[in-house]
């Protein structure tokens, strides 16, 4: 077994096909189907099965896949560690909406004057994005808020964020000092996409007391929402972090609610199969640190 068959093997289970991996890796289909013939050989296992001219994961495809792209991964990261001795190298980080906004500049400065030889690449997604990048080693590592579903993942708390009810300064909710969730039956409701934390969170707090919203305004920027609460077209879920401006200025209101409240921990998160090279460690005990 040798790290082109792990490639061409990855290739096959990302392409969905032979034919088309073999296109990819400017080779012939039956050098593809051979690579595999034999990885399958040399571990005594079946990696695809062919269902209607398809191609599946078998469970132990799937095993292999895991630590397939992180085997490449730092076999690319030494290529490029030997080859470019010297340069600046890269990491790549991804980060929740609320990381990016209110975190993450803080960290990168504390970062930077400690490894200043370290290039920084940053992508701020919702946390169900960030989590599909760490598992497609598309980002090193992901400092995140709310659920994380993959078992290949690992997790290290770092802080705690707390989720609230917020509406405008004029909107009739402003001057309560709390209210019950009955109170928002029926409210205008400003709303993140689907796949964001908040609204996996405190809307499945709403779903199970039946609480019926009527959803007037959906965005995936979390200034928008800001702006449109300031305006008083509805109430919205947002980080405490993230609304700290707004709220010292008396623009955005937060709404106590009787007996609901929701935090969340933001995480360092990292494949469990990621090789943990010296700058990743250091990064790690910065964010940690951090808070």
């Amino acid at each position: 077994m040798t790290i082109r068959h792990l490639k061409v093997f990855t290739t096959v289970a990302d392409e969905g096909g032979m034919s088309a991996a073999a296109k990819k890796l400017h080779v012939s289909q039956p050098t593809v189907s051979q690579a595999i013939a034999e990885l399958e050989k040399y571990y005594g296992v079946k990696l695809f099965e062919r269902l209607s001219q398809k191609l599946y994961l078998t469970k132990e495809g799937e095993l292999m896949l895991s630590f397939s792209r992180h085997i490449l991964d730092s076999f690319e990261q030494m290529e490029e560690a030997m080859n470019q001795a010297g340069k600046k190298e890269n990491l790549r980080i991804g980060c929740s909406v609320t990381v990016g906004t209110c975190l993450i500049n803080d960290i990168l400065d504390q970062a930077r004057a400690k490894m200043p030889h370290l290039l920084f690449n940053v992508v701020v997604a919702n946390s169900s994005d960030i989590e599909h990048a760490i598992l497609c080693n598309e980002v090193d590592f992901g400092i995140v808020e709310g659920i994380i579903k993959s078992s290949d993942l690992r997790m290290t708390p770092v802080c705690e964020d707390e989720l609230v009810v917020v509406c405008g300064k004029n909107h009739p909710l402003a001057k309560e000092k709390s209210i019950t969730l009955d109170m928002l039956v029926g409210q205008d409701y400003i709303s993140r996409e689907s796949g964001s934390a908040e609204r996996n969170q405190l809307e499945k707090i709403f779903e199970e007391h039946g609480l019926q919203l009527v959803r007037t305004f959906c965005s995936t920027n979390t200034e928008a929402i800001k702006n449109a609460v300031i305006r008083g077209m509805g109430i919205a879920v947002l980080s405490g972090r993230m609304i700290e401006k707004e709220r010292a200025a008396g623009e955005i209101v937060v709404l106590s609610i009787e007996g609901v409240k929701v935090t969340r921990n933001i995480n360092f998160v990292i494949h469990k199969n990621k090789y943990l090279s010296k700058s990743i460690k250091m990064m790690q005990e910065i964010v940690q640190a951090a808070f």
